[in-house]
């Protein structure tokens, strides 16, 4: 291990959830089945990631409170929930729900910006008031009071056999503190550091200051702890696309190589107006995966990390990768359960 990198110290993944439109139980069941593994496995955390209008999870708090009675250990988390299609006060409700019906475990990631095709949906979205939302950070501030406790009205007390509180109820103690924000840009990185919140950074950044993903993904990670309360001991989990083969099948490993090969070109060059830079997927062997790990800049910064599955795969593909993550790649980052 180089002397610059410290030893991992939280150990996640996060997927996708797809399903067949046919028969969508399916794709969410084998997503609980993955997080149940992932818990016998001796993962730190499972995350997952968020979709509307696609064959994805479009509610990842729904799901995970199911996970949260499946399992009796490991974090659950959102990578992300986009706050453009959400209210704060009510997101904010069932959060802080699931946080307790899961002892303690939540870990949402959150983001702000219109939504995918907004021009699309945005009268079945916000009939009557789609020009006059505003999804800036203060969506993410409104946010982060309601779960921190800041009143929601200016009325609490009974009224005839009701009681009412003036802030979200359940009320979760701890888990304003583990509020996250997904960033790919300078400026989240910063906003996310002077409001306190957990960092998330993951295979897409936004190329403002170099064509480098890890001298970006490096920039953003510093820039975010300088402006935390915290300073260096903020909190920051890195998530790239790793593929380990240890225990793949020759079917598998081919598979995985195509997928790699396939989306390696959008990583040569920023893409798109936004400039958005994806990281290249890691495949191989985990002494491999585990050796570009520790050239990689950014990875050297940080103690914990959610490795992404990749979208299409099947269900005992997963298994054989989160498998190889646990027992092979997690140790040899100097990660033991």
């Amino acid at each position: 291990m180089p002397l610059n990198s410290e030893p991992l110290r939280k150990l996640g993944f996060l997927t996708i959830g797809l399903f067949d439109a046919a028969d969508p139980l399916l794709g969410h069941e084998s997503t609980l089945e993955i997080i149940e593994l992932g818990e016998r496995l001796g993962f730190d955390s499972a995350w997952v990631r968020h979709r509307h209008l696609q064959y994805g999870i479009s509610s990842p708090v729904a799901v995970l409170a199911a996970a949260s009675q499946r399992t009796s250990r490991i974090e659950l988390g959102t990578a992300v929930i986009p706050l453009g299609w959400e209210n704060p006060l009510r997101l904010a409700e069932d959060l802080a729900t699931v946080d307790i019906l899961s002892g303690g475990r939540l870990n949402p990631g959150v983001s702000v910006g219109p939504p995918m095709h907004y021009d699309r949906i945005k009268d079945a979205l916000y009939p009557g008031t789609a020009d006059a939302e505003d999804f800036g950070y203060g969506r993410v501030r409104r946010l982060l009071d309601l779960v921190r406790g800041e009143p929601a009205s200016d009325f609490s007390g009974t009224e005839g056999f009701e009681v009412f509180s003036d802030r979200v109820q359940p009320h979760s103690p701890g888990l304003g503190g583990r509020l996250w924000y997904g960033g790919a840009s300078l400026r989240s990185a910063q906003w996310a550091g002077e409001h306190g919140m957990n960092f998330l950074t993951s295979s897409v950044v936004k190329a403002e200051e170099s064509e480098d993903f890890a001298e970006i993904q490096l920039s953003h990670i510093r820039t975010f702890r300088a402006h935390h309360p915290d300073g260096d001991r903020a909190r920051v989990s890195q998530g790239l696309v790793v593929i380990p083969t240890d225990g793949a099948s020759p079917e598998q490993r081919a598979k995985y190589e195509e997928f790699a090969r396939k989306r390696t070109p959008r990583t040569a060059t920023p893409q798109g107006p936004a400039r958005l830079l994806f990281a290249p997927d890691l495949v191989g062997t985990s002494a491999e995966i585990a050796e570009r790990l520790y050239s990689h800049a950014a990875f050297r910064e940080v103690d914990e990390v959610a490795f992404a599955l990749p979208f299409t795969f099947d269900h005992e593909d997963y298994v054989q990768i989160l498998t190889d993550i646990a027992t092979r790649l997690g140790p040899a980052l100097g990660r033991h359960p």
